[in-house]
């Protein structure tokens, strides 16, 4: 808006604050929605990226726990390693 332009509608709110606000939420309302859904998408980003960090690779600790099972049966590591990684996906 140009000065002038600004300079009426300050004295407008003055003037009729309510009608004034009310023509102003009609007019500037796709500026608004937009900076809203924008704010909406860095939020949601934020917390998807936050569930995934929390959340780790998906699996279950059985789904673990069976992987290391079959580490340890094809020799690829100890039986104490093996109850390290039980332990921890125990707990």
């Amino acid at each position: 808006m140009s000065g002038w332009l600004k300079a009426l509608w300050l004295l407008f709110l003055f003037l009729t604050p309510f009608l004034s606000a009310l023509i102003y939420l009609i007019v500037r309302n796709e500026g608004m929605t937009k900076r809203s859904a924008a704010a909406f998408q860095q939020v949601k980003q934020a917390q998807d990226t936050y569930i995934q960090e929390v959340a780790g690779t998906g699996e279950s600790p059985a789904q673990r726990i069976a992987e290391a099972k079959a580490l340890l049966d094809s020799g690829a590591i100890t039986p104490q390693e093996f109850e390290t990684l039980k332990s921890k996906d125990l707990t």
